[in-house]
C-alpha cells in the first residue's frame, strides 16, 4: 500500500535521492537516513523540498558553538515546533533535550498513512567533543523512537570523515541502525541541463558542458549562471572576479568536510599533477605523506566524497587500482584560479586561447565521460549487454616495448570490446594521420599484451561528432557526440 504523501515543490533531478527517500515515507518501520556529501552540493534543500510540511522538528547545528548555544537554539527549534508564543526554557543536557523531543513527537496527532519527519541538519556540529549529544541521541533512537513506526529522522551532514567514521561505519550505539545512507553527489549532465532551464538559462549543450567541465554538477555553482549570459561570463564573473563565490572556495571546501583537511589538500594537489592516474602508493609519496592507515583512510575518505575516483585497471585487482581526481572545481581552481588570484585581469575568453586550455579541457572532458559510462553504452547500443568498464595501462618492460593507457575499456560479453579516446574540440573532431596512427598502435598493443580473441574496436568520444576523412573510415571508429551524453 503506497502512503500519502504531502503535495511538495517541484524538484529538478535527484531522482534516485527522490526514489531513496519516499521508500522511507512508504516503509512501515521507523527510519532513520543519513544523508551527507559535499559542500554545497544540495543535502537540506532536498531534504526541506522533498519532504515539506511532514517535517515536524528541524535543527541545524552551529559552527564552532559552544553546548550551551546547541542547547539554545534546540529550545528555539523546539518552540517553533509547538507553535509556543513563550520561549522555551533552555534544557540543561542533551539527555533532557531528546527527552522533550520525545514528548513533543508522542503527542503529534497522527493520521494513516502518514508519517513525521525530524530533520537534525549538520549533525557533526551538534555533536561536539564532550557534549553528549551523540549518546543522547543513540539513547532517543535505540529506546523510543525506533519503535515507532510513524517516524523518519533524517540525520544530515557535510563534514563526510565524521559521517562516515561516527554515523555510517559506527561500530558503537548506532552500528547498524542506519536504516538508508544517501551520498549526495554530483548533478549528472541531463539534470544540469534541467536545473539551468528551470532557472531560464539558455546556454546550449556546449556551453552547459564548458559550465560542468569548470564547476562539476554542483547546484550552488551552478546558480552563477544568470539568464541571458554566456557560460564564459558566468565563469569569469565567479572564478576570476575578487569578490566571486568560487574564487577562495578551494580554501572554504575541504575544511568544511574533514578534520585535519590539509592532507585531503594535499593528496588532491598531488593528483591535480597527474592525467591518467597513480596508485595509492605513488598518491601518498607525491602528498609527501607517511605511509599507512591514515593515509589511506585519507585517500578512501576522498573517493567516498567523490572527489577521487579509485579503478583497478582492467583484469587487475583491486590493490593495483589507479587514482584521479575527479572533482571539477577542483581541477579548475589549481589549473587557472590560483595562478591568477590577486591578478586584476583574468579573462577566462582570453585563457580559453591559451595552449593550456587544451590540456585542461581534454582531462575535464574526460572526467565528465567517465562520469557518464552508462549514456556512453546506451548510445552504443550496448546497454543491455553484460560489461566491465575500466583504465587500461601497459608499462613496458623492455627498452623496445611501447606501453599505452587507455582511460576506458568496455569489455563486453558478446565478444567484443571497446577501448574509448575522449576528445574535446569546439566544432568537429579532425582525426589527422598521427593521431589515426597512434590509435591503431594502442589497439595493436592492447591486442598483443591481452592476447584477446575477441573483436576490439575503437570508440571516439567527442564533442560535434567526426569529420569524414579516409582516416576515420580506415580504423572503423564509432563516434558517440556530446549529446549522448545527455539523454536520460
Amino acid at each position: 500500500m503506497t502512503l500519502w504523501l504531502y503535495k511538495m515543490p517541484m524538484l529538478v533531478g535527484r531522482s534516485r535521492e527522490q526514489a531513496v527517500l519516499r521508500e522511507a515515507l512508504e516503509s512501515p518501520d521507523a527510519e532513520l537516513v543519513a544523508v551527507y556529501g559535499r559542500r554545497r552540493i544540495g543535502k537540506t534543500y532536498l531534504v526541506r523540498h522533498f519532504f515539506g510540511p511532514a517535517v515536524a522538528f528541524e535543527l541545524t547545528g552551529t559552527h564552532d558553538g559552544s553546548l550551551v548555544a546547541q542547547l539554545e537554539a534546540f529550545a528555539t527549534a523546539l518552540g517553533r515546533a509547538m507553535s509556543s508564543r513563550a520561549p522555551l526554557a533552555r534544557p540543561q543536557s542533551w539527555t533532557e533535550a531528546f527527552r522533550l523531543l520525545e514528548a513533543h513527537l508522542a503527542s503529534l496527532p497522527r493520521k494513516k498513512r502518514q508519517k513525521h519527519v525530524v530533520f537534525l541538519d549538520e549533525l557533526p556540529w551538534l555533536a561536539t567533543r564532550r557534549s553528549g549529544f551523540l549518546a543522547a541521541f543513540e539513547h532517543f533512537w535505540n529506546g523510543w523512537a525506533s519503535a515507532q513506526p510513524w517516524l523518519v529522522i533524517v540525520i544530515c551532514g557535510s563534514s563526510a570523515s565524521w559521517m562516515l567514521s561516527h554515523v555510517v561505519k559506527e561500530r558503537g550505539g548506532l552500528h547498524n541502525r542506519v536504516t538508508r545512507r544517501l551520498r549526495l553527489g554530483a548533478l549528472s549532465l541531463p539534470e544540469c541541463e534541467e536545473y539551468l532551464r528551470a532557472r531560464h538559462v539558455e546556454i546550449g549543450r556546449y556551453q552547459i558542458l564548458e559550465l560542468s567541465m569548470a564547476f562539476g554538477g554542483v547546484p550552488h555553482y551552478l546558480n552563477q549562471a544568470k539568464p541571458g549570459q554566456s557560460a564564459a561570463q558566468c565563469i569569469d564573473r565567479a572564478c576570476f572576479s575578487p569578490d566571486g563565490l568560487l574564487h577562495d572556495e578551494f580554501q572554504n571546501l575541504y575544511a568544511a568536510l574533514f578534520e585535519r583537511s590539509e592532507r585531503h589538500e594535499a593528496v588532491v594537489r598531488a593528483l591535480a599533477k597527474s592525467r591518467s592516474g597513480v596508485d595509492r602508493h605513488e598518491a601518498i609519496a607525491a602528498a609527501k605523506m607517511a605511509s599507512g592507515g591514515t593515509a589511506s583512510k585519507v585517500i578512501d575518505e576522498l573517493v567516498e566524497c567523490g572527489f577521487v575516483k579509485s579503478a583497478a585497471p582492467l583484469w587487475h585487482k583491486q590493490r593495483d587500482a589507479l587514482h584521479r581526481l575527479t572533482d571539477e572545481y577542483s581541477l579548475f581552481y589549481l589549473t587557472w584560479i590560483e595562478s591568477q588570484r590577486g591578478q586584476t585581469e583574468a579573462s577566462w575568453l582570453k585563457k580559453r586561447a591559451s595552449p593550456r586550455f587544451r590540456a585542461w579541457s581534454g582531462l575535464a572532458f574526460e572526467n565528465l565521460c567517465l562520469r557518464h559510462v552508462p549514456a556512453i553504452k546506451r548510445a552504443l547500443g550496448i546497454a543491455a549487454v553484460e560489461t566491465e568498464d575500466a583504465p587500461w595501462v601497459h608499462r613496458p618492460t623492455e627498452a623496445e616495448d611501447q606501453g599505452a593507457q587507455i582511460d576506458l575499456v568496455i569489455d563486453r560479453a558478446d565478444q567484443s570490446i571497446n577501448l574509448c579516446e575522449m576528445k574535446f574540440a569546439e566544432s568537429e573532431f579532425v582525426l589527422d594521420k598521427a593521431y589515426a596512427r597512434e590509435l591503431e598502435r594502442k589497439r595493436e598493443v592492447f591486442r598483443r599484451v591481452t592476447g584477446t580473441r575477441k573483436a576490439v574496436f575503437l570508440t571516439l568520444i567527442t564533442t560535434h561528432g567526426l569529420r569524414p576523412s579516409e582516416h576515420a573510415q580506415r580504423l572503423g571508429l564509432e563516434v558517440v557526440t556530446m549529446d549522448a551524453l545527455f539523454a536520460k
